[in-house]
């Protein structure tokens, strides 16, 4: 493959054509592929988006399911202009009919199913116990978690039938640490990572690898349309280790890892995508025991 080429669109954060194709012949599922507009800059992506062009880049033929097919039509037009392949699935993965059928036009058009990756998910309604509405929270939970037992419990036949598979599922840091301003978002994901390891160790031994996931401040369209203004933008990139904002290609990148056999030999894991920013709050940085300060992004460190 020429690794010249250039993608079809500019896209904020977008790495461009990898060096290697490493899921040619894969078949994988993405739901959540759309990506909700946002006029503010229409070139940022979300997760499911850049997943579905990256997997693309690297081989895979890819359905995209979204319940807002307007929303993944884009994500669509992308990768035919690049040369790949893909099919649109309109589909709410929180009913169970709908996730059997958009497993069973995947493989009527695909012929086999090799990875499924779970990304749809919402931030829910706000507040603590006291405060927050409790069919929001219902409603949410439903989107965040069941959406992915659901979409695993009809992807999973057929890669046992083959002998393997990967399930990827989309948690967030906000479930491995505390902090969160609202209780639903942080629990919804806390309970993925959950779900991530139980199904990791039902079925190993049939041959399907799962995994989780964790990204952090990624910059998406969910993060901006809440009013993200450049301060705060600035201080989330400063809250990391590598001082440097991260974007929904970081976690497809990651994704398309996790979907390889070069992780053939990974099953079970959290994967946090957050350029540190869970170590820091896990362990804030500290002055040395010298009692120098830590060296700030582009200074020497003295051996």
């Amino acid at each position: 493959m020429d690794t010249q080429r250039q993608p079809a669109r500019q896209l904020i954060g977008d790495p461009g054509f990898p060096a290697a194709r490493r899921l040619e012949g894969k078949v994988a599922i993405v739901s959540g592929a759309g990506t909700r507009p946002f006029s503010g800059e229409p070139r940022i992506v979300g997760n499911g988006k850049a997943t579905a062009v990256v997997f693309a880049r690297e081989g895979a033929r890819v359905a995209l399911v979204d319940q807002r097919t307007e929303w993944a039509e884009q994500t669509q037009e992308i990768i035919a202009e690049e040369g790949g392949q893909a099919i649109l699935i309109e589909a709410d993965v929180t009913d169970a009919e709908a996730c059997r059928t958009a497993v069973a036009k995947t493989l009527a058009e695909f012929g086999r199913l090799d990875v499924l990756v779970n990304v749809v998910g919402i931030t829910g309604p706000a507040g603590t116990a006291i405060e927050l509405d409790l069919e929001g929270w219902d409603q949410a939970m439903r989107v965040n978690v069941t959406s992915m037992m659901l979409m695993a419990r009809y992807a999973l036949p057929p890669m046992i039938e083959s002998g393997s598979g990967s399930i990827i599922n989309i948690s967030s840091v906000s479930g491995l640490i505390g902090g969160h301003p609202s209780l639903l978002y942080p629990t919804s994901k806390a309970a993925i990572i959950g779900l991530t390891r139980d199904m990791a160790a039902h079925h190993g031994r049939q041959g399907i690898r799962v995994n989780a996931i964790a990204p952090g401040t990624v910059f998406t369209p969910m993060v901006a349309s809440r009013g993200v203004t450049p301060e705060l933008r600035q201080a989330r990139m400063k809250g990391t280790l590598l001082e440097v904002e991260g974007y929904a290609w970081d976690v497809a990148n990651a994704a398309a890892f996790l979907a390889s056999d070069a992780s053939r030999w990974i099953t079970n894991i959290v994967l946090p995508v957050d350029a540190g920013a869970s170590a820091t709050r896990l362990q804030p940085l500290s002055p040395r025991s010298d009692g120098l300060l830590p060296p700030v992004r582009g200074e020497p460190v003295e051996p």
